[in-house]
């Protein structure tokens, strides 16, 4: 596979949302997810914050800054292997840990949460339940709790914190289907707006001296539904295509990558031809990284990957569907 998915897996500590600001204090829980989609994409904010899985403990600074220049983002880590990921305009650098290199797409421009389009939340809202909880004290400021319970054991659910005023994103829970939490994420320490430092996007020194590697992601192009090659013939209730990349043809070298979403949740799917050193692949495979979980399988000579940070029945059943589209 083409994808360092250990690469990215820092990327799957946030969720990326989108959205349209709602003035007041509304009482709708889907409200407030519109407002907090709009503060993390379009509020400067930086901070410090810590994320917990099991044993592991990691401690990482950001700087968000929204502005006449775009959105651009720095997150580095303050404990641990060396990391250091960027984001702007031109796309994302991420250094890559301890062998001090750096990867680069301008493929795909995304922000570091899991995205949440304000025109899926009709899906959202047959794959998931709403509902408030109470508020606390969270780096300085008061902060509301909703949780966003899953339907069924296809996707894994969330507890967010969010900020009384803005809905600014300050703490999250990943959990399970036995509503027991997997990851937690939570600031330490936040300024807003004027408060930030936009000094702090600078690259370190050291990212300079970095040796740089091509992603592997081929540019290929956008899809509409009417090009795809492979696909699911049969999907998880709620999910739906959100995104396509494809390069090269069928019966020649191919790659292909599809994002299915239910509005939170998203899983990627990468068919691509088996190379020489894919020969010995076994017909199918499961691993798991943290909360992330991963399917492989060998179809007409072909690797398929399912990725995604939801259950291993997710992946495995979206996995065992992909298959040529008949023309």
């Amino acid at each position: 596979m083409k994808i360092r998915i250990a690469t990215l897996g820092l990327v799957a500590f946030w969720l990326a949302l989108t959205g349209h600001a709602l003035a007041g204090s509304p009482e709708n829980p889907r409200d407030w997810l519109e407002r907090m989609s709009t503060a993390m994409s379009q509020m400067s904010f930086q901070g410090t914050f810590v994320y917990m899985q099991g044993d592991d403990v990691v401690t990482m600074r950001i700087t968000h800054v929204s502005d006449q220049q775009g959105i651009r983002e720095r997150l580095v880590s303050l404990s641990g292997a060396n990391r250091e990921v960027l984001r702007d305009s031109s796309g994302v650098r991420w250094v890559l840990g301890d062998d001090q290199s750096v990867l680069e797409d301008s493929a795909f421009n995304r922000t570091f949460f899991p995205d949440l389009p304000i025109d899926q939340a009709g899906a959202m809202d047959r794959s998931y339940t709403l509902k408030f909880g109470g508020k606390q004290r969270i780096a300085g400021q008061i902060a509301r709790n909703l949780k966003v319970l899953p339907r069924d054991n296809y996707r894994y659910g969330y507890s967010l914190w969010l900020e009384q005023h803005s809905g600014l994103l300050l703490k999250w829970e990943l959990i399970d289907s036995k509503r027991k939490p997997m990851a937690k994420l939570m600031f330490t320490e936040i300024r807003l707006g004027s408060e930030v430092d936009p000094g702090e996007l600078k690259p370190s020194s050291q990212l300079s001296k970095f040796k740089t590697v091509e992603s592997g992601l081929p540019a290929g192009r956008a899809g509409a539904q009417d090009t795809l090659r492979w696909q699911p013939s049969r999907l998880p209730p709620g999910f739906s295509l959100t995104a396509h990349r494809l390069s090269g043809q069928q019966g020649g070298s191919l790659y292909e990558h599809l994002v299915y979403s239910d509005g939170l949740a998203a899983v990627s799917v990468y068919i691509e031809s088996r190379g020489q050193n894919q020969l010995n692949l076994a017909e199918s495979s499961s691993s798991r990284l943290g909360t992330t979980h991963t399917f492989s399988r060998v179809a007409d000579d072909m690797v398929i990957t399912v990725v995604g940070d939801v259950p291993a029945v997710t992946v495995e059943f979206i996995g065992n569907a992909v298959g040529p589209v008949d023309r």
